[in-house]
């Protein structure tokens, strides 16, 4: 029988291995492949190099970087020209020849953005129909890719993205508002790229994979529509406290003064293919896969995990208890598995993030429970404000805290789940990790 400390190392290597695993680039070279004068992409797409007038290579996100690494080692001197937009100070991690590296702020845009935008921008206008554009998208797509409206500045977008990020919508929510203040969001990219053809290499950080709205769905057609953008607005109570050029854009959205973003059945799509090639399913098949090799008996219980991160927690401890005391719905000792994204509702001051604040709130509940283990991890190895990715703990973690004179229910209600786990131990620190496909967590019950 393992220790639990034993378990809890094993299954966090499990994790850190599948997120390896996960590398976008790893998955463009899985994905795209050139031999001869022909490129294939996932064996459903062939694209014949003397059909083509040229290829570029555009993209955005936080793992956009290594996407282009891996894009460009695979076409080399085929690609023609390209702007790639990645997360601010991580340029020295990779290097590409053809496509150049511009840096973005994220979450929050900034001018760096917009002007690194505006160049993609530029590239893609005035393309013909022979061209070809490969489009790299990952999660944090929507701040780093910002061009915002003329009557929308930067300082706009990034005071509404504050708040409604705060008020704990989630990112269908705060995406439905972002599309609808951008050129470039919403099927906006396409739009601008026509009538050349755009491959969009897409890694998955959304709940089910919505093509409109990871990274805000630049090339993919808007379901949303400036009502439900409002609809949010008002939803959080957030009408009188956006900047007034956000909700006057809005409002002449409403009344036909501002073009809708382009919906399924415009022309323009005819031209676009939206290709996924790694998402949180696939991550969940993995740690099944090295947990089982291991001697878990594993199963994954939901990629569609959104919600509350502290209601989340106590739901998830609520079924390992479930399983401890009746071996219902499975039978002890289990491994489960699940993906998704959760939302903070911040009301404290303190530094956490929704990872964190989950295994948290769940090591209140299965206290004095020493086989359970709850972990949970952002696979882009940044979980909220915080510099870990995220915690583990298991039915010691709140005693611990109580021997060292912490109270967690304190930490809790702070928004402070980092400094708790800082301070008890159980923190995951992996810094960045060139992938973005949800969050991986783990329930263990001995």
């Amino acid at each position: 029988m393992k220790r639990i400390d034993e378990v809890e190392e094993e299954l966090v290597n499990i994790i850190l291995k599948v997120i390896k695993d996960m590398n976008a680039g790893k998955l463009v070279k899985d994905t795209v492949k050139l031999y001869g004068d022909t490129i294939y992409i996932k064996g459903r797409y062939r694209i014949r190099l003397d059909k083509v007038g040229g290829i570029y290579v555009i993209g955005f996100g936080k793992a956009s970087g290594s996407m282009a690494e891996a894009i460009e080692d695979i076409l080399g001197e085929n690609i023609i020209d390209g702007y790639v937009i990645i997360p601010k100070g991580t340029r020295g991690r990779y290097k590409t020849k053809r496509i150049k590296l511009l840096e973005g702020t994220h979450p929050l845009p900034s001018i760096e953005n917009v002007e690194a935008a505006r160049k993609i921008r530029e590239l893609v206008d005035g393309l013909d129909s022979r061209d070809i554009v490969f489009t790299l998208i990952s999660g944090g797509g929507s701040a780093l890719f910002t061009l915002p409206y003329d009557d929308i500045t930067v300082e706009d977008l990034s005071i509404t993205t504050k708040l409604i990020m705060e008020a704990g919508a989630d990112i269908n929510e705060l995406n439905a508002v972002r599309k609808h203040l951008s050129l470039v969001k919403g099927g906006g990219l396409a739009r601008l790229i026509y009538p050349a053809k755009v491959y969009s290499l897409i890694l998955s950080d959304v709940v089910g994979d919505p093509l409109d709205v990871i990274a805000s769905g630049p090339t993919a057609p808007d379901t949303s529509t400036f009502e439900d953008a409002y609809d949010v607005l008002r939803r959080y109570d957030l009408t009188s406290r956006v900047p007034s050029r956000v909700l006057r854009h809005i409002e002449e959205g409403l009344r036909g003064l501002i073009p809708e973003t382009p919906k399924p059945g415009d022309k323009i799509f005819r031209k676009v293919r939206n290709i996924i090639i790694g998402n949180n399913r696939m991550a969940l098949n993995k740690v099944v896969k090295y947990s089982s090799e291991s001697g878990y008996m594993s199963r994954i219980l939901s990629s569609y995990i959104e919600g509350e991160a502290r209601e989340v927690g106590k739901l998830l401890a609520g079924i390992a208890l479930e399983i401890y005391h009746y071996n219902k719905p499975f039978k002890k000792p289990v491994l489960l598995v699940g993906g998704g994204e959760t939302t903070v509702t911040v009301r404290g001051k303190g530094i956490g993030g929704r990872n964190l604040e989950l295994v948290l709130s769940a090591s209140i509940k299965i206290r004095g429970y020493r086989d359970i283990v709850i972990i949970s991890v952002a696979s882009d190895g940044k979980d909220g404000v915080s510099p870990a990715a995220g915690a583990y703990a298991d039915g010691d973690t709140y005693f611990k805290a109580i021997r060292d004179g912490l109270k967690p229910i304190e930490y809790l209600e702070n928004n402070d789940s980092y400094t708790f786990f800082r301070r008890v131990g159980g923190l995951i620190i992996t810094g960045p990790t060139d992938t973005n496909i949800n969050d991986i967590t783990c329930i263990y019950v001995g």
